[in-house]
This record gives C-alpha cells, sequence and structure tokens, in this order.
C-alpha cells in the first residue's frame, strides 16, 4: 500500500542567522546559508565604515528581513547607483543595495555574532586599498599596553641628506 503524497513530502526547516545594529534598535536576519561573502576595499564603503576596508555577507532579497523596529535611514548615491542604509538612532551601517543586481542585499559581516554559512574569499576593488591599511605585516607587543601591538619596521630609515646611516 503506498503512503498518501503529503506524507512524502519533508518539511525543510529554515535556519536564519540574526544580526543587529551597535544600539539594538534595528534587527535584521538572513537564511542560513548566505549567498557569497567578500572584502570590499573600495573608497565607498571605505567612507561609509570608516575602516580601510568593510567585508560583506551577500543575501537574496527573499531570504532577508527587518525584525526589530525599524529606525532605519538611507543614502542615495545616484551616481553609483547604490543605497545604503544605516540605524538612525546609531549610526551602524546596516545594509548596501546596488541597482545592477536589485535582488540581493549586502549586510556588513561584524553585524552577525554566528556564522553565516560563507567565509570572504573575494576582495572587490583591491586596486583602491589605501596605503595606510595594514597589510599582514609582523606585529609585536607593545611593552607596558596590555592587547597593544605594533608595527615595528624593520627598514632603515634614510637621513635627510639621502644616505643611509
Amino acid at each position: 500500500m503506498n503512503k498518501p503524497i503529503s506524507a512524502k513530502i519533508r518539511t525543510v526547516k529554515r535556519t536564519v542567522v540574526p544580526a543587529e545594529c551597535v544600539c539594538g534598535a534595528v534587527r535584521i536576519e538572513i537564511d542560513f546559508p548566505a549567498r557569497w561573502a567578500w572584502h570590499d576595499h573600495s573608497a565607498a564603503s571605505r567612507r561609509a565604515h570608516g575602516a580601510a576596508y568593510a567585508t560583506y555577507v551577500g543575501s537574496w532579497r527573499s531570504r532577508f528581513r527587518v525584525t526589530g523596529t525599524t529606525h532605519i535611514t538611507r543614502f542615495e548615491d545616484l551616481t553609483a547607483g547604490t543605497v545604503r542604509s544605516f540605524c538612525a538612532r546609531c549610526g551602524t551601517p546596516l545594509f548596501y543595495e546596488r541597482a545592477h543586481s536589485p535582488q540581493m542585499l549586502n549586510v556588513p559581516r561584524a553585524l552577525f555574532k554566528t556564522r553565516t554559512g560563507r567565509q570572504p574569499r573575494y576582495h572587490i576593488a583591491i586596486e583602491e586599498t589605501p596605503e595606510w591599511a595594514y597589510l599582514g605585516e609582523p606585529l609585536v607587543a607593545l611593552k607596558g599596553f596590555p592587547g597593544v601591538v605594533w608595527d615595528r619596521s624593520r627598514r632603515k630609515r634614510q637621513s635627510r641628506f639621502g644616505c643611509v646611516f
């Protein structure tokens, strides 16, 4: 005897990954796993985040939800065709949209406290990396300041006369 068709259909449990802004006023979530993740070295992301680069997690728009209050403000860059959304209370960057891929939303990786299912393996606009950005040089502990490390340059300094001493 055959089982009814409805008994053969498996129920898929949706796993969500929560995220929130610094003040907790805006909470969002995406379905696990994320679509992709990358490091964005562009000047626009650097300025929006106030950092050398931003790491994003991409999600299909249909798998993204705002679950908390909607204290959200938006900045539209009509020239670039992008929209960046921020928490209206604390200023945390929340998500980033591009006109050329309207089905995707990009969320800063730092907003998630747990795994998103994707590791950032891609670098966008690497040619825009500023000269002051950390590039993996060896660091040493700064004596007398626990938790602080610094780049002890091993380059020989040139005098103002152009010769090396």
